[in-house]
């Protein structure tokens, strides 16, 4: 991140046009900037060139950059904790389902139909554990 600020820098003393397109570049910087909240609105208050500032604002972009990467894994922990939890919750239900189906076939008092009926699985389903079952 340092060394592409310091490019930018560099090519924009290098410029014949170099005061405005450093006023231009920092202005525009700021604005877009500004977005990663007000920690970046309040560094960004200080950084009034882009050619004199880069060591601090570079320094300031790593900053924001791992502070964003952080935020994004703990989103990403965080909806992988629901989901996992929302899938077990699932396959416990789905379990759940099956073991009465297999109660219930083992009773004999109802018919395939019946116990897909009572237990939410599907018909295939109450088949196969049917035929599983030692006659």
């Amino acid at each position: 991140m340092q060394d592409a600020v310091q490019r930018l820098a560099a090519r924009i003393r290098a410029h014949p046009e170099k005061a405005r397109l450093d006023e231009v570049i920092t202005r525009w910087l700021k604005r877009h900037l500004k977005r990663l909240g007000a920690e970046a609105e309040k560094a960004l208050e200080q950084v009034n060139s882009l050619v004199e500032d880069n060591a601090m604002l570079a320094e300031n972009l790593q900053t924001w950059a791992e502070k964003e990467r952080q935020k994004g894994e703990a989103v990403g922990l965080q909806k992988g904790r629901q989901e996992g939890r929302q899938e077990g919750r699932q396959e416990g239900r789905q379990e759940n389902a099956r073991e009465t189906a297999i109660n219930l076939l083992a009773l004999g008092l109802l018919d395939d139909h019946q116990i897909a009926q009572t237990t939410g699985l599907s018909l295939s389903e109450v088949k196969a554990l049917r035929s599983d079952q030692p006659h």
